[in-house]
């Protein structure tokens, strides 16, 4: 028997959907991200959870190691912080002259030293291309507006966001509004490219729930948590939506299309 939970991204109802599925006694909880792990780790330190996408989990404190987790929690870490080169570089090949990108990030999504870590990765990455990074943020929904009027006044020519599940359950006003600044846009997460957005090379989220499975199975054999080991996303895609492109009046370069696992015509 399975129970489900869902927060409909309101976040600070995951505690309460948690301790719902501890009260039931539940033999496993799969908490798709950063978030449902740390609610289902305020209620439990007993029954397993096996997260499907988590970017940092050694840094967030869910595993002692990625080989050997050492408690209740295990699953599958994704490659986010280790792609911010990759976005930078696709979307400067997709957009040849851009020269000023913005990066909208959400402070707070991961602890602060996997933040700081992204932000050094980079700067890195654009100082290597010539490309002028301009970080901003946004930490609510409301702060949408202002972060791409900002963008607007600074004249990017293209925007890179990273984020966590605010940024997935406001994907869609997101693209809107990069649309509507006529800004190209990379994303992590492909989600939100199908939802207006350009582009996106990331872990195939889909993939890491199919193998977040597995887990599960193993643990409703016996298995324990702490000696499986956390494992990484193994499959990356890249998705470019034409669609958006042309509306923006960019040509895609045949050599980016014929690499992309998916285009959204």
């Amino acid at each position: 028997m399975i129970e489900y939970r869902d927060a409909k991204g309101e976040t600070d109802r995951l505690p309460a959907l948690a301790a719902e599925l501890v009260a039931l006694k539940v033999d496993v909880i799969l908490a798709a991200g950063t978030q449902h792990v740390l609610a289902a780790k305020q209620v439990t330190t007993t029954i397993p959870i096996v997260f499907a996408d988590v970017a940092d989990p050694v840094a967030r404190g869910f595993v002692t190691s990625l080989a050997r987790p050492g408690s209740n929690i295990t699953g599958l870490s994704n490659l986010n912080t280790d792609l911010v080169g990759k976005w930078l570089e696709l979307l400067k090949q997709a957009v040849p002259g851009v020269k000023r990108v913005a990066f909208l990030w959400q402070p707070g999504y991961l602890p602060e030293r996997a933040e700081k870590d992204v932000r050094q990765r980079a700067e890195v990455a654009a100082q290597a291309l010539g490309v002028r990074l301009q970080f901003v943020e946004a930490r609510r929904p409301e702060d949408f507006e202002r972060a791409f009027a900002e963008m607007t006044r600074a004249r990017v020519d293209a925007v890179i966001v990273w984020g966590g599940v605010l940024f997935i359950f406001e994907r869609k006003r997101i693209a809107e509004l990069a649309a509507a600044n006529r800004l190209p846009s990379s994303y992590p997460m492909s989600e939100l490219v199908d939802a207006g957005g350009l582009m996106s090379y990331a872990p195939n989220v889909a993939d890491n729930f199919r193998r977040a499975a597995g887990y599960v199975d193993k643990i409703l054999k016996g298995a324990k948590a702490a000696d499986l080991p956390v494992e990484q996303s193994a499959k990356l895609e890249l998705v470019i939506n034409l669609k958006t492109a042309k509306a923006l009046g960019l040509t895609i370069p045949p050599s980016l299309l014929q690499r992309a696992d998916r285009v959204i015509q």
